[in-house]
């Protein structure tokens, strides 16, 4: 097993619900063996309040969460990325800047909670069920023996946990 500490992008367009969410899990998870770091193509410039209180009553720290530009990540002095992970669909479809790595990457897309409309137990429900999805996929991601596989396995890997889309968590 490797002691290589393993830098990992969740990127959504707004970095602002999913992608912090996936930030702070993975930083929780996978604390011994990966850095998670979080960015936007179009940031709102600020982590939305469910988002937030979510991880705060999950005893997350959040002092540290904000919402970035991607292209904080394509910066000469930026972390190596091992991997990027898209999770919301329009982000999948834009043209990335060259993050230096290069990272392997692969799409787990889920519902946008943040673009939720109705009363407030209905939209903070979305957020709980995004932190579930993402929680789910973070578990099987932490998990795999990624020391032992090649790339082509590992890149099929990371595919088949954006297709797990309602295991249960």
């Amino acid at each position: 097993m490797t002691d290589k500490m393993f830098n990992v992008l969740f990127i959504c367009t707004g970095n602002s619900a999913r992608s912090i969410l996936a930030e702070a899990i993975l930083n929780r998870e996978g604390r011994d063996k990966f850095r998670a770091f979080s960015a936007g193509s179009h940031p709102r410039g600020a982590v939305h309040a469910y988002a937030l209180d979510l991880l705060c009553r999950m005893n997350y720290p959040i002092g540290a969460l904000r919402s970035k530009d991607w292209n904080e990540f394509a910066a000469a002095d930026a972390p190596k990325l091992d991997f990027a992970f898209t999770v919301c669909d329009s982000a999948a479809g834009e043209v990335c800047p060259v993050w230096p790595g290069p990272p392997m990457t692969a799409h787990w897309g889920l519902p946008d909670p943040a673009a939720v409309e109705g009363n407030e137990a209905l939209k903070r429900a979305s957020f709980a069920e995004a932190y579930r999805m993402l929680a789910n996929r973070i578990s099987i991601f932490v998990n795999l023996p990624i020391a032992s596989l090649d790339k082509l396995s590992l890149q099929k890997r990371l595919d088949d946990i954006g297709r797990e889309r309602h295991q249960a968590a």
